[in-house]
């Protein structure tokens, strides 16, 4: 066995703080934002087999447990302590929150307490700008506003995470606006905006991103089931300036992310649901991924929103994986065990710890 002694989880959200019934619990084990198919269901699912397996012995019961029955558990219990149980019982040292979805989710200092660990904020930078536009009454307002909520942000969070690639495609025009492009774009998205309208402009999100840039915390990038090669242009204009690049749900398309972590300095790749959502296969998919990436470039998340039980999932799913394959490699002569642990301890938290300048464990 490889030992993991510590991880950061360099990418997730918070729990709900509510009771869930099965629709809802389930829903949180699919990928889609719908329930599943008449007749089907979440739980049969790999991320579904992988709570049954690690999560019940954490609430006193027998691994791989009907879900009906570990459900009837977890309501015993009460949401609190189960979800303290599931945080503690994960290994995860210390959590790197997004708090830019919507919902009745736990914030960094709730999960910290409820895990034993450690906590910091991760901003998003759409919300951030849509916050800005609510209370901005002219473009010279929103734009002056926006600069100052992105510096002032800067100052408290560990990092600045955007979902521009998902919602407009990986391939925006990598270099930034010009004023004059960018005061025109703002015009026109505040014109036909109402309060809380999202943010839809390709040159105001363009805007966003170099401001974040310039800020000099990393920058998370949601690559989502697009080529990540799409982001070279993005990576090559950005390189050399200080701000780190992490892409994130790189899955299926994890070996382009890794190529570019490669090719790039400044470019880092999440393990996340890569891992998670092939469950029993993930040794194989992380083994795909170390073929490629520097091992100084790959970062661990388990990715987790809403279910304590998913952060339990993507910590115990990297650990296994991660100890078969360089476990593997180290039975067959190919690497040192000391190298091995090295190695182990980089990707569970020390990269994590380098790239967001957290304080050593």
């Amino acid at each position: 066995m490889i030992d993991t002694p510590t991880l950061v989880d360099q990418y997730c959200h918070g729990v709900l703080r509510t009771e869930l019934g099965l629709g809802t619990f389930e829903a949180h084990l699919g990928r889609t934002a719908g329930p599943p198919a008449p007749g089907t269901t979440f739980f049969d699912t790999q991320t579904g087999f992988a709570v049954r397996r690690w999560c019940p012995p954490l609430l006193d019961l027998e691994p791989h447990c009907p879900p009906a029955r570990y459900l009837a558990r977890r309501r015993e219990l009460g949401v609190l302590e189960s979800g303290r149980r599931l945080l503690r019982g994960s290994g995860i040292s210390t959590y790197l929150v997004d708090t830019g979805l919507p919902g009745d989710l736990t914030g960094p200092r709730e999960i910290a307490a409820a895990g034993s660990a450690e906590a910091r904020e991760i901003v998003r930078l759409e919300l951030l700008a849509e916050q800005v536009a609510d209370t901005s009454g002219t473009v010279e307002g929103f734009l002056a506003n926006l600069a100052e909520a992105v510096h002032g942000a800067a100052a408290s969070a560990v990092a600045f995470t955007s979902v521009a690639a998902v919602g407009h495609g990986l391939a925006l025009a990598p270099e930034p606006p010009g004023p004059g492009e960018v005061r025109g774009a703002a015009g026109r998205w505040l014109a036909g905006r109402q309060v809380g309208g999202r943010l839809t402009d390709p040159v105001l999100v363009r805007h966003l991103l170099w401001i974040a840039v310039a800020s000099g915390l990393p920058l998370q990038l949601h690559v989502g089931v697009e080529d990540p090669m799409l982001l070279t242009g993005f990576a090559a204009a950005t390189s050399g300036l200080g701000t780190d690049l992490v892409l994130l749900h790189g899955y299926p398309n994890h070996r382009h992310a890794a190529h570019l972590a490669s090719v790039f300095p400044h470019v880092y790749a999440d393990l996340g649901p890569a891992l998670v959502h092939t469950g029993a296969r993930a040794a194989a998919v992380l083994a795909e991924i170390l073929e490629l990436a520097p091992f100084g470039k790959l970062l661990f998340s388990s990715g987790a929103h809403g279910l304590p039980e998913l952060h339990v999932v993507g910590a115990r799913i990297f650990r296994e994986a991660l100890g078969l394959v360089l476990g593997g490699w180290v039975g067959d002569g190919a690497w040192a065990r000391a190298d091995a642990e090295r190695v182990a301890g980089m990707i569970a938290a020390g990269n994590a710890r380098r790239v967001y300048a957290l304080p050593d464990a």
